[in-house]
């Protein structure tokens, strides 16, 4: 992950002079203001007011849960993927949207969404919530995990071809997991559940880049930590993505996602720890309409 971050430090302030140098020198006798309205006719996918994305995310998770009462007679540290049977590697959809309100604010809004679920024979013995489940115990066990995120984006450099800003916004989580013993008889079942909503607000610096006609870079990373009320929580994103222009204003991109939280929530009777996180591949189509929003006064 330090490698990854690294990478997209770097990249923040070595592409602006590549950007530069794939803007087209305008014929003797043009205006600036030409050339540079000229600009987003060549790049129809690049600077619209409106862009929407959907595609497919391929996540590798880590999750940690802790669920107990109070008093700490129940709750030990779950790792779901070893304990309880989970796959690390899933699959899932994101989605998301973006306004360009003026040259240089633009409001994002995405959506992720994760459903797994797992049945295993315990190798030792579980503490959740208000029950124990033994050894050798058949259990099942499920994880929906939801996150919306709303941004809000204010480029401090703004040209043509390359923006580089800063982000505040908030990452809202959706939790909801649980476990059931297996039992032969009704009466011998029982289930825990481990659900809560947390916005934990995040700020970071994000850059975009055209890197061709037909392809352009976007990397964001964004941080924060912070107690409210009865929610605890330390966040890190990041993201590192390239866009090849298909038709006009469609295109594909592939890039890379990452995603670190620990939330620690309290409750009257029961309290919780949440350590999850992902990493993995995305691939999205983007379309983009609307007018072009002009990046350069003139």
């Amino acid at each position: 992950m330090k490698k990854l971050i690294s990478l997209l430090i770097i990249l923040f302030f070595s592409l602006p002079v590549t950007g530069q140098n794939v803007i087209e020198t305008a014929p003797k006798g043009t205006l600036i203001s030409e050339q540079i309205q000229a600009i987003p006719e060549d790049l129809p996918w690049h600077a619209r007011r409106f862009k929407f994305s959907a595609g497919v995310f391929f996540p590798s998770n880590n999750t940690e849960v802790e669920y107990g009462s109070n008093n700490g007679e129940f709750g030990n540290l779950i790792d779901f993927e070893k304990d309880l049977g989970f796959d690390k590697n899933s699959t899932s959809f994101a989605g998301a949207f973006e306004w360009r309100i003026s040259r240089r604010s633009r409001l994002g809004a995405e959506f992720f969404y994760l459903k797994r679920t797992s049945t295993k024979t315990l190798q030792k013995e579980i503490e959740f919530g208000d029950h124990t489940y033994p050894i050798d115990a058949r259990i099942s066990a499920f994880a929906n995990n939801q996150i919306i995120r709303i941004s809000y984006g204010y480029a401090f450099i703004s040209k043509p071809k390359y923006e580089i800003g800063a982000l505040i916004g908030s990452h809202v989580l959706l939790i909801d997991m649980g476990i059931k013993l297996e039992a032969g008889t009704q009466q011998l079942e029982y289930r825990d559940n481990f659900d809560f909503t947390a916005p934990l607000p995040d700020i970071g610096v994000w850059g975009e880049f055209v890197l061709g006609k037909k392809v352009g870079l976007y990397a964001n990373i964004n941080y924060f930590a912070l107690k409210v009320n009865n929610i605890d929580g330390r966040i890190l994103s990041y993201n590192l993505s390239v866009l090849y222009n298909v038709y006009k204003n469609f295109s594909l991109t592939a890039g890379y996602t990452g995603l670190n939280i620990r939330v620690n929530v309290e409750r009257e009777r029961l309290n919780g720890f949440l350590k999850w996180s992902y990493n993995g591949p995305t691939l999205t189509a983007t379309y983009a309409f609307g007018k072009h929003v002009k990046l350069y006064k003139h």
